[in-house]
């Protein structure tokens, strides 16, 4: 069964600095039929204005994962952790008993856009923890490249959470097929470009949700970048 999310109908907030679009509730959007999928709890795609962001702020018992897909992140975080990311890389922070992070568009002039991901942990009060790793465009090209998971395949960020994050660049014409574990779930967040699946189009900012297949076929009618999770 496939559930279609289209960008549209995902919740929107303009703050003048940051343009956001929640693919579930989150803080003052309130969707009680888009709550989560599974264990996939926030998908927001942020644009940030120049030398803007989230000033220190808490998380705990949550695993959260940042996708840049334009421009440059600076994070700062209690662990000690400080980090400049631009496109290609991943963050994983495991929010896990409780950290203090801060977020900022690092450049003067550009616009800041990524995906902000966050995944509900296997255990409650793990000590917080940090990682990232860069995936360039020729990794993902044409092939599902895991960016996080529980147990590291394919040089992926490790978490805690029963979930796999990929990454894809699906040329034009190009096909890309996955089958789900039994008793798996899966979500399509597309980032740019035209894919169909299951007989529907979909495009940037669409996602779709599907329970009980055995076998997803992705094909991009154009140039397209897409995240795939799956999902207990």
């Amino acid at each position: 069964m496939m559930t279609h999310r289209p960008s549209a109908e995902r919740g929107h907030v303009n703050h003048g600095w940051l343009s956001a679009k929640h693919s579930f509730s989150f803080a003052s959007y309130i969707d009680r039929d888009n709550m989560g999928f599974r264990k996939l709890r926030v998908l927001n795609e942020d644009r940030i204005q120049a030398g803007k962001g989230f000033g220190e702020h808490p998380h705990d018992n949550m695993e959260i994962v940042t996708y840049v897909i334009e421009g440059s992140l600076a994070h700062k975080d209690s662990t000690g952790n400080v980090a400049t990311l631009a496109r290609g890389d991943v963050q994983v922070m495991t929010a896990g008993s409780g950290i203090l992070h801060s977020e900022f568009n690092a450049s003067s002039t550009e616009e800041l856009h990524l995906l902000q991901i966050w995944i509900h942990p296997e255990r409650q009060d793990t000590s917080p923890g940090h990682g990232e790793a860069r995936f360039d465009d020729d990794q993902k090209q044409d092939r599902l490249q895991a960016i996080a998971s529980q147990d590291g395949r394919d040089e992926s960020l490790t978490f805690g959470a029963d979930a796999t994050i990929y990454a894809s660049l699906l040329k034009a014409g190009q096909q890309i097929e996955y089958r789900p574990g039994e008793g798996r779930h899966c979500w399509l967040q597309v980032v740019s470009g035209n894919l169909e699946v299951g007989g529907l189009r979909l495009r940037a900012g669409d996602g779709a949700a599907f329970s009980e297949e055995t076998l997803i076929k992705l094909h991009a009618y154009g140039d397209s970048e897409f995240l795939l999770f799956d999902l207990s």
